[in-house]
Formats: C-alpha cells, structure tokens, sequence
C-alpha cells in the first residue's frame, strides 16, 4: 500500500492564467497610449483656449495613465506564486492597488472641486472662448468610450477588479471630456457667460472623478474584505464538483476572490461506506475539476461529508 498519486491539472490551466495576465497588460498599455494622446491635444487646447475645462480633462487623463502604469506594475506582483510567508499566493496585491488608486481619484477630484468653485467666484465672465475648443474633448470622448468597452470587456472576463477600476477611469475620462465638450459649446456661443461656463464644466468633471473615485475605490475594497462573490462562481464550483463520480451532493460552499486568485473551501457528501483513502482520491478529483473549469483558483479544501438521502430535506 502507498499514498495515493496526486492528480496533477493540464496544461491548459497554466496557460489560462498566463494569458489573463497577458491580456490584462495589453489593455492597460494600451489605454496610456490612447490617455497620452488626449493629453497632448487638451494641453496644446489649454495652451491656445486658456479653458479650465480643459485643464481638468487633462489632469484627469493623466491620473488615469499614472493609475494604469501602477495597475501593470501591481498586477505583476499579484501574479507571483505562493511562498512561505504568503501561503494563499500574493493576489490582493491588484484589489489593493484598484482601491488606493480610486481613493487617489477621489480625493484630487474633491480638491479640483474646491479649487474651480473658488475661480467660479472670484474671475470676471466676460471672456470669450474660442467656437473650435470643444473639438478637442468632443473627439476625446469617442476615443476614451471605445477603450472603456474594450478595457471592460477583459476586466469581466478575466475577473479583475483592479482593471475593471481602470475601465471605470475610461468611462470617467468620457464623461469628462463630455462635459467640457457641453461647456466650451456654450462657452463660445453664449460669450457674456463664456468663463463661467467654462468653470461650470470644470466644476462638474471634478465631482464626478470625486464620485467616481470613491465608487472604484469601494469595489476593490469589498474583495479585500472577502465580501460574498457573485453567485455565480458558486454555481461553477458546484456543478464541477457534482461531474466527479462519487460525490452525491454538496453542502457549505466559502469562496475568497483576491486579484487574480481564487480560493475555495467546499463540502462534498460521499458514500458513507466508503474507505478513507476512496474518499481521499475523490477529494483530489474535485479540486482538479474545480481548477480545470476556473483556472483562476489558486487551491481548492475540500471536506468529506457522509451522504444520507432526504438528509438536508
């Protein structure tokens, strides 16, 4: 008699996990050098229109790239093995940087608030704007709108709340840009209330990066928290439990999401008559289905219940 071999997980596991990686990456590069552009055209916008509105879509933009480039970094770091002192693997590294980088937002959004209320009140209004500003934002916005979708698209699909974060930065930059859009509009076509327009549109997008900000900030810190998951990904565990031969039923399903990591603790119910080491080989079964059907689980526990019909009726 000897212990029972592992069940080792297929390949296709691995490569899963390196290319949610790669994948998250790729957008997040991808959208500095979409934010980077805006950038450059708003400046050289502030430079010639001298708009507040402007300025703020600008600085918006580049706390988001400055928020992709930590994403990249952070997901990296999230992405190392479990060691010794780390034994679950180092995955709330992402939710942690998704949080910091939203309070960030929220708290340079509730400072330029402040700031353009205090312009609003001091500057005089009578100062045209140029009728050509509000192109720069207004193509701002097609641009931030289509990588907020693309962005998006990979954060759900790979689970990542962290870039769904950066997503979210897109959506804001779109909004932003929306509004200064609207603002220079009226800026140029209303003249005797162009500054106060143009503060106005400033004054708005500061609060919604404010809001925004803390919205973001929210979602990653409910996944530090360990707040109860989607149902979702208990009816995944459940089902590929149940397709191993053997197991009868489930009971208590616990499940932790961190970044790009998953654990789960779950219940099976066997054939009471079983042998221990029938149960243990079971067991094995169910955790490499489990990880075969969601990659992103990082380590399955699995407790051996005695299975009774009508037990849980």
């Amino acid at each position: 008699m000897r212990f029972p071999d592992p069940i080792s997980l297929p390949e296709s596991v691995v490569r899963e996990r390196e290319q949610r990686k790669r994948q998250i990456i790729n957008a997040s590069w991808w959208g500095v050098g979409i934010r980077f552009s805006i950038i450059l055209f708003e400046l050289i916008g502030v430079y010639l229109f001298a708009s507040a509105s402007l300025l703020l879509d600008a600085v918006s933009s580049l706390i988001d790239v400055l928020s992709s480039l930590s994403l990249i970094f952070f997901i990296r770091l999230a992405e190392k093995p479990p060691d010794k002192d780390h034994p679950f693997g180092h995955g709330r590294y992402e939710p942690l940087i998704g949080m910091l980088l939203g309070l960030i937002l929220a708290i340079i959004g509730a400072s330029l608030f402040m700031q353009q209320l205090l312009h609003l009140s001091t500057e005089p209004i009578a100062l045209q704007m140029d009728k050509r500003a509000w192109l720069i934002p207004f193509f701002a916005v097609i641009l931030l709108e289509i990588g907020y979708r693309s962005v998006m698209y990979t954060a759900k699909k790979q689970n990542s709340p962290a870039l769904a974060a950066d997503a979210v930065h897109y959506r804001i930059d779109g909004i932003t840009s929306l509004l200064a859009t609207i603002a220079l509009i009226f800026a140029a076509y209303v003249p005797s209330w162009s500054l106060a327009f143009d503060h106005l549109g400033a004054i708005f997008i500061a609060l919604l990066m404010m809001c925004l900000g803390f919205y973001a900030a929210k979602s990653n810190f409910n996944q530090l928290m360990d707040r109860t998951p989607d149902p979702k990904f208990f009816q995944k565990t459940r089902e590929a439990a149940l397709r191993v031969e053997g197991v009868k039923g489930t009971e208590k399903i616990r499940i932790q999401l961190f970044g790009p990591d998953a654990h789960v603790d779950i219940d099976i119910e066997v054939d009471p008559q079983l042998s221990v080491e029938a149960a243990h080989v079971i067991s094995q079964r169910v955790r490499a289905e489990i990880q075969k059907d969601w990659p992103a689980v990082r380590d399955v526990m699995v407790h051996i219940e005695p299975f009774y019909p009508g037990d849980h009726e």
